[in-house]
């Protein structure tokens, strides 16, 4: 596993806004029955303030639990019989992971990664997960894999391999995972790729310089260098993977990538801004 910076254990709550939504709602509901007579007629003057406690009460259960959602966590994995030893991600220098986000266990990141708002890298069941060098995880992306060991023995089935080490999930350097995209192991995604938004990569081999356009869903097949997958198309079969079109001086798309790397290295470099209060 590469050097790296230990992560942080736990990341603090945003729950400013959820609490003044919890408070606008408290105070309409007693305004209701204060006011409105149809509402009011439910609940006889001697129970209104039994019931306003109980709202309280409630709404305050629902605040509790509507901050724990807003938290990001980068920690440990837990101990399973398909881990039975507990790990933490190692990341590299100049990464950056959003608050927001999730990762979790077996997880190397690489040097100048962006994990952006709600991304969620788990290697808690797969064990390991890899994301190169300058690659970017953007908003709402899943990086998981299928248990790699269970009891006593390996399951070689749900592995990739790369340069003779084995992988749940290997993410080469220089990859873009866009917008709510799933790569879920075993996966291999080759270096100076891009997975478009909402993309699915299952049980697939990715080469190197590919272009997987939005909604394209790729499951149990082998994808050459230099290809590109056609938005929504659905490639299950090896014939029909063979069969991806070239890319080309022409393709509209073939320097995507460059540019989303350049910009998300710099989210990658930038500090850790302080939220606004208000």
């Amino acid at each position: 596993m590469q050097e790296g910076r230990p992560a942080p254990e736990l990341l603090p709550p945003r729950i400013g806004h959820c609490a003044a939504l919890q408070f606008l709602i408290y105070r309409s509901i007693c305004s209701g029955i204060r006011w409105f007579p149809a509402f009011r007629s439910l609940f006889p003057t001697h129970k209104e303030s039994t019931v306003k406690r109980l709202l309280a009460c409630s709404l305050s259960l629902n605040l509790i639990g509507v901050s724990l959602l807003l938290v990001g966590y980068v920690g440990p994995s837990v101990k399973t019989s398909f881990m039975p030893s507990v790990e933490a991600p190692v990341i590299g220098a100049h990464t950056r992971i959003h608050p927001l986000a999730m990762v979790i266990g077996s997880v190397t990141l690489g040097e100048q990664v962006f994990v952006a708002p709600a991304a969620s890298v788990r290697g808690d069941e797969g064990q390991h997960i890899h994301i190169g060098n300058q690659s970017n995880v953007q908003d709402g992306v899943v990086v998981h894999g299928l248990e790699t060991f269970e009891g006593d023995h390996e399951l070689p089935e749900n592995e990739v391999e790369v340069d003779g080490k084995k992988y749940s999930v290997y993410i080469g350097d220089r990859v873009s995972l866009a917008h709510q995209s799933q790569v879920h192991g075993p996966a291999k995604v080759g270096d100076d790729t891009f997975v478009g938004m909402q993309a699915l990569v299952f049980q697939t081999e990715i080469g190197d310089h590919v272009v997987i356009e939005p909604g394209a869903k790729l499951i149990g097949v082998k994808v050459a260098s230099g290809r590109y997958v056609p938005a929504l198309s659905i490639i299950k079969t090896q014939a029909e993977a063979d069969a991806l079109p070239k890319i080309t001086q022409d393709y509209p798309y073939r320097n995507l990538n460059a540019g989303v790397i350049r910009v998300n290295i710099q989210f990658a470099e930038a500090p850790q801004p302080v939220a606004i209060s208000r």
